[in-house]
Order: C-alpha cells, then sequence, then structure tokens
C-alpha cells in the first residue's frame, strides 16, 4: 500500500467481538439454526473471523458448525496483471458443501471482486445450496452487483482512504482503522 496515516480508529477489540456476536445471531437466524450450515473463511483475514464466528455460534446454538479455509488466488480477475508468479496457498474444506448453505466469510469489502472469485473457487469444490457473505467491513465501492448478507460495520469511504484490520491470530494487534492514502 501506498504511504499511510490512520485517519480513524473504528473498532476495538471489544466492538470486533460484539459484531461477532451480533452476525452469528444473523445468520442463525437467517438460516433457522445450524443444520446445514458451513462457513468458509477467505484467506487471509477471513480465516480466523469465519473460526471465531464458529466459536459464537456453538456458544449461542450448542452445535459445532464445520469451519474451511479458500484461496482465491488463482480465481483473481487482476492474476496476470499484478501477479506474475503467485503465492498459492492451499483450499482446505474437508467436508462436502453440496446443498449446505455457506457463509463466506472476510474482513473487508470494497470492489466485491475477492467475494466473485471466492464464489468462483467454490462452485469448483461442489454446489452449494445457498452462498451468503458474511464481511467485518463494507466499506462501499462496489464495482459488482454483489452485496454482504451479513456486516458488522458499514463504512463509507473515499477512493484516498482504505480500511485495516488487525486481527491478533494474523497481525498480533486487534482494531479496525481508517486509513488516509497519500
Amino acid at each position: 500500500m501506498k504511504n499511510m496515516k490512520i485517519k480513524a480508529n473504528l473498532m476495538t477489540p471489544e466492538d470486533i467481538d460484539r459484531a461477532l456476536t451480533r452476525m452469528a445471531h444473523q445468520i442463525l437466524e437467517k438460516n433457522h439454526g445450524s443444520d446445514n450450515l458451513c462457513l468458509v473463511g477467505i484467506l487471509t483475514r477471513g480465516v480466523p473471523l469465519a473460526f471465531r464466528l464458529a466459536k459464537k455460534i456453538k456458544q449461542i446454538e450448542g452445535k459445532r458448525v464445520p469451519v474451511g479455509i479458500v484461496d482465491i488466488t488463482l480465481y483473481r480477475d487482476d492474476l496476470a496483471k499484478n501477479h506474475s508468479d503467485p503465492v498459492l496457498n492451499e483450499t482446505k474444506i474437508d467436508f462436502d458443501i453440496s446443498g449446505k448453505t455457506v457463509i463466506l466469510v472476510d474482513d473487508v469489502i470494497y470492489t466485491c471482486r475477492t467475494a466473485r472469485a471466492a464464489m468462483d473457487a467454490l462452485t469448483d469444490i461442489g454446489r452449494a445450496g445457498k452462498i451468503y457473505l458474511a464481511i467485518l467491513v463494507d466499506r462501499g465501492h462496489g464495482e459488482l452487483p454483489i452485496r454482504p448478507t451479513f456486516v458488522g460495520k458499514n463504512v463509507p469511504t473515499a477512493a484516498t482512504e482504505a480500511i485495516r484490520v488487525s486481527l491478533t491470530e494474523t497481525d498480533n494487534d486487534e482494531g479496525v482503522s481508517l486509513i488516509k492514502l497519500t
């Protein structure tokens, strides 16, 4: 990323936890419980968020929901332009998604291209009954007709701004910041 300056701190660790608790309740309400439900985290920060949501769903519902990991690297529409030698990570979905309600989980949605790539990756794995998108921060600016179903926080941003999500599991820090790009 270009030079960055924190413009505002948007979410504390407690705010993130509350947002995930609310999202877990919304997921269960929309799905009428946890039956036939699975979560798939989009690498990188979508993965710990998916595991946190699964933990909250277990606390609420008393049932464990399976969690998978999807790497969208080869499904990106800008692969040739931006990644001459892409780093591939492992997609790990150790359960059948066919007919299931799949909740794709990520930290930030911006242009919606990551979500599209993740849906393409899922289609190669199996035919889900339903696919919903759970996003911690929706910053607007979608370029595709894709909208998240579950959102932790909506933060309208300018093109000269970015959202930085830090999670303990990936960054040894926790919070959401609005960044001014210079």
